[in-house]
């Protein structure tokens, strides 16, 4: 018994890890992008964690089954996308919380819910993939101009890519950490971790930024990562708490967003690991590596200071290549579920390019938009006859 509470713990511990190290970059590069100071991002990334742990040990607690939340990578994506609101950081946390609204909106009202999910899957996956797309080239930009550091980032990661997936990118940004030091000690200088001195700012929503930011942070999470959770947990036979579990993520979305924490939500791929039977050979007893989990992220919170400290103290471009190497098996799986439909594939490259392009209209970035035009796109040729339809015979 005591060898498989064992193993339970440990997979939590892992599960966490894996979770935050494979993302840390990419939320670190998100919160920054639009707009955040390092004290805001740290506070923000320190609150995602604590909310993530908490709700974790919560939905275990009460259901006794391995539910997990985490935070929103795609959603961290988007934001880097976008760029800086209008008003900058405060109005970019009114659309935080706004999101969490949303959520909460969508568990108490289940239409909301049937309205995000009849959105064409190919469409949200290739606004996912075009968001993505300026990430994932980052590491090849990167590598051009500082070889000697970048290299033997993307060389690990490729390495264990191939024979250690799951510690491809956990390995990569440890290893990009350790550089940083190395450049600092080089440079003769120190580093100095300051104390968590939380920062929060006052939600001032506008407009365009619950267009701009809140409406795709709101729909790329709920197709890639609230959607596939369930789906992922159902295929090891667990049923979701679907309603408390939106109710839970979206209050969690609104409490942290004046502390910058930008979207929770279920997990998505690491809800595999404590799910499996590697997590306890009793499919009963498997919530307690979810429960593990929960306190691991709330002892990554304590950490996140000093990996912010460090990831600051990295040579320019070193972390966001991380965060490109990170996304690029959710690129990946982006454009392999949006070229799917193969009658609408014109509709779904133009909401690719659309959302890998740099515009801006009315102050609304290109995530929205490529949806508005991928869907006109998707419906003129919905009444389009294909070769199979008899009538074309």
């Amino acid at each position: 018994m005591e060898r498989n509470l064992w193993q339970s713990v440990s997979v939590g511990i892992t599960t966490a890890m894996v979770g935050f190290t494979s993302s840390f970059a990419i939320v670190l590069a998100g919160l920054t992008a639009v707009g955040a100071t390092t004290a805001q991002a740290t506070t923000g990334l320190i609150f995602l964690c604590a909310l993530v742990g908490t709700g974790t040990i919560w939905l275990t607690l009460r259901h006794r089954a391995p539910l997990t939340l985490a935070w929103s990578t795609p959603g961290a994506a988007i934001l880097v996308s976008t760029g800086a609101a209008e008003d900058s950081w405060p109005t970019t946390v009114g659309a935080f919380l706004v999101t969490g609204s949303l959520l909460v909106l969508t568990a108490a009202l289940p239409r909301l819910g049937r309205l995000i999910t009849a959105i064409p899957a190919p469409l949200a996956q290739a606004m996912l993939a075009g968001v993505l797309l300026s990430l994932c080239v980052q590491p090849i930009a990167a590598v051009i101009d500082t070889p000697l550091t970048v290299g033997p980032v993307l060389l690990t990661w490729v390495v264990l890519a191939r024979f250690a997936p799951r510690w491809a990118t956990p390995t990569a940004l440890v290893l990009a950490l350790a550089l940083a030091v190395l450049d600092v000690l080089g440079r003769e200088e120190t580093l100095d971790v300051p104390s968590p001195l939380f920062t929060f700012t006052m939600p001032s929503p506008t407009v365009s930024a619950v267009i701009g930011i809140a409406l795709p942070l709101y729909i790329v999470t709920m197709a890639s990562q609230n959607v596939p959770g369930v789906a992922i947990m159902a295929s090891y036979g667990y049923t979701v708490p679907w309603r408390e579990s939106l109710f839970l993520t979206g209050a969690g979305t609104m409490l942290g967003s004046p502390a910058g924490g930008h979207a929770i939500n279920l997990a998505a791929i690491t809800a595999a690991l404590p799910a499996s039977p590697g997590a306890h050979p009793d499919r009963q007893r498997r919530w307690l590596a979810a429960h593990a989990a929960g306190w691991a992220y709330i002892a990554l919170a304590v950490l996140t200071p000093t990996l912010v400290t460090l990831a600051s103290a990295a040579p320019a471009g070193l972390i966001e290549a991380v965060a490109g190497l990170a996304l690029l098996g959710t690129l990946t799986s982006a454009l392999s579920a949006a070229m799917r439909e193969r009658t609408q594939q014109l509709s779904v490259v133009i909401t690719f390019v659309t959302a890998a392009s740099p515009i801006v209209v009315f102050g609304i970035g290109p995530s929205l938009w490529s949806l508005v035009v991928g869907l006109i796109v998707w419906t003129i040729f919905a009444s389009k006859k294909t070769p199979s339809d008899p009538q074309e015979r």
